[in-house]
């Protein structure tokens, strides 16, 4: 198969992983390529996810490396083949790279916990309070842009609705429900909006009030993307320059999960925070 000139997120995550189980076993890129009957360049390609692989090739070089992981070596045979051919691609000359590889991050998740501490997470925002956002971005947007955003945020929020959608759960600080973006109507609209979708059985959405005696982040908003085994789990991170930042060392993962878990133990839970959303709704 002829070698990817732009390969994905999805695609480059792949080759990564890959890496890490040839530096577990201790391989270098020659020794790997010794032992697999190919040539470094061959090696290098598919570490970089520039190098379609079979299903069949990724449990020889599992076996290779010795990973005994049976789940991570199946959930990485799935990864295996051409780039999926999803809606986000009819996007890829309008917006940023980063934005398409997080549609299809979230295409294929089993799962994603949010923690936001300035704004409504991007899948439970409404059109409006998405138009009144990208209107504010510093530089300015033009009108066709705003347009491209919009309607690619609006349709990544279609995997909550999906057959068989994944649990999604929301952690909100009450600073992200005073902000009104948009104007009073604007602001109840969204407001109700996340009552709503907070009547969804995949969907959880709690509250940390002003009031909450410990609140353990920087206030930077970031998304956790649950992989088909916990090795595949990403951190998105939103930049200034807007952009996405994606994290995936072990390390990381594990601190980006220790955060959530207090984050959500200092949170109203589901029923307080339904009724602090609605109140907040009246006073507007």
């Amino acid at each position: 198969m002829p070698p990817v000139s732009n390969p994905t997120l999805r695609q480059r995550r792949l080759g990564a992983e890959l890496r890490k189980l040839r530096e577990r076993a201790g391989f270098t890129v020659t020794q790997a390529a010794a032992h697999l009957g190919v040539n470094q360049g061959r090696v290098s390609m598919i570490e970089t996810g520039r190098s379609p692989l079979s299903a069949d090739r990724v449990a020889a070089m599992a076996s290779a490396y010795d990973c005994v992981d049976e789940d991570l070596v199946s959930a990485l045979s799935a990864m295996t083949g051409r780039r999926t051919r999803g809606w986000w691609e009819e996007y890829r000359e309008h917006l940023h790279a980063a934005l398409i590889d997080l549609a299809e991050l979230e295409h294929h998740a089993t799962g994603l916990r949010v923690a936001l501490a300035m704004h409504i997470p991007a899948l439970l925002q409404t059109t409006d309070h998405a138009r009144a956002l990208f209107r504010a971005v510093v530089p300015s947007m033009r009108q066709y842009e705003i347009e491209h955003r919009l309607t690619h945020r609006i349709k990544r929020q279609g995997i909550l609705h999906k057959e068989s959608p994944p649990p999604y759960s929301a952690i909100i600080h009450e600073s992200a429900l005073q902000m009104g973006f948009g104007g009073p109507e604007v602001a109840r609209g969204q407001l109700r909006h996340l009552l709503d979708m907070g009547e969804l059985p995949n969907v959880t959405v709690r509250v940390i009030p002003f009031g909450a005696e410990y609140y353990p982040s920087t206030g930077q908003s970031f998304d956790y993307v649950e992989g088909a085994v916990p090795q595949l789990d990403t951190v998105q991170l939103d930049t200034h320059h807007g952009g996405c930042g994606f994290l995936d060392a072990e390390a990381q993962l594990a601190k980006y999960r220790a955060v959530l878990d207090h984050m959500e133990s200092c949170a109203l839970d589901t029923t307080a925070s339904r009724d602090f959303i609605q109140k907040l709704g009246r006073d507007l």
